[in-house]
């Protein structure tokens, strides 16, 4: 009644008049914050597939890694040639992409994936995109926190997902930056600060039940350690020779040892973890989808069709809630 009063009295109205019809609520901003997680960030893809499907579009994405590279193609629109790539993905066609190289400051050169993120979005800037747009990177000396909200987008994402040791760091505005995952692998905060009224948070690591708990009493068995052997004496020909065969056993390790891969991952993974969880509760998001990725491994890149299945599953059964809080703020 006081709104339809003060209406009146802007326009001149007085008791008497025209019927006002009523005030339609206004749809809150929307936004998604897109978290990392290497192969699993192909249940971005459902999530994203399945929220438009139920009429939840959008209106600012912030993504993390790979989470960066699925809201990016989305905002892009290259979404379709995304899913399509990831549909294709073999494990030899996964090797392909390898491009190894001991020269530089990563094991991978990742100019072949570069080449097919280029083919995909052209030059395609973040400032032209129809919606709002950022990927989080982190920058090598410092340890900021960057935002990338204007540039090159290909070049935002390749910075997004540099993960350290395995990719190398990429140079944007004179800053060396690396996977964004370092600092903030789940971007609600950042998504609040482009003026998300309503935040979506994709967790793409909250499957991890049983992990990082306490061992309060351990130490040494020497039954079970592993015993120190010392190197043993190798002509120069011989180490030549075997150089290949030693770099690949130490990289993909074998049943008795964890390979330098696994250990840099499995090292990433649990820092993300850590602060995933306490970023989240300090600025928890408004819905937080979780998909079951947990038999999903970080490089079962192969295995694109499973993880778009569970993304889609959990965006559908978030959306009831979503439309709430939607409401809640129209």
């Amino acid at each position: 009644m006081f709104e339809v009063f003060t209406r009146r009295a802007r326009n001149g109205d007085q008791m008497g008049g025209e019927a006002w019809a009523p005030v339609t609520p206004k749809r809150p901003s929307v936004a998604l914050a897109l978290g990392g997680g290497a192969a699993r960030g192909f249940a971005h893809i459902g999530v994203l597939r399945a929220l438009v499907a139920k009429g939840i579009t959008p209106d600012i994405i912030v993504g993390t890694s790979i989470g960066a590279v699925a809201g990016g193609c989305f905002a892009g629109g290259a979404l379709d040639t995304l899913e399509q790539w990831a549909r294709s993905l073999t494990m030899r066609g996964v090797l392909g992409y390898l491009d190894v190289s001991l020269s530089g400051s990563g094991l991978i050169g990742g100019n072949r994936l570069a080449s097919h993120l280029e083919g995909a979005l052209a030059k395609t800037m973040i400032e032209d995109l129809p919606i709002r747009f950022a990927a989080i990177a982190t920058e090598v000396r410092t340890g900021h926190e960057i935002w990338l909200t204007h540039g090159r987008l290909v070049e935002a994402l390749r910075a997004s997902y540099a993960l350290p040791g395995i990719f190398p760091p990429v140079r944007i505005g004179g800053r060396w930056l690396v996977d964004g995952a370092l600092v903030n692998p789940v971007p609600v905060s950042a998504a609040r600060a482009l003026g998300a009224r309503v935040v979506i948070a994709v967790n793409l690591n909250a499957d991890q039940f049983g992990r990082g708990i306490t061992i309060v009493s351990h130490g040494s068995d020497a039954s079970d350690d592993e015993p120190i052997e010392p190197p043993k004496p190798q002509n120069r020909v011989g180490a030549f020779f075997n150089a290949e065969r030693l770099l690949k056993r130490q990289f993909l390790g074998d049943a008795a040892r964890p390979g330098l891969s696994t250990v840099m991952v499995d090292a990433f993974n649990v820092m993300q973890d850590r602060i995933t969880r306490s970023r989240l509760a300090g600025d928890p998001p408004d819905v937080s989808i979780n998909p079951r990725l947990g038999r999903v491994g970080w490089f079962d890149f192969h295995r694109a069709e499973e993880a778009i299945k569970l993304g889609q599953e959990a965006a559908e059964k978030a959306s009831e809630t979503i439309n709430e809080a939607i409401a809640a703020l129209a």
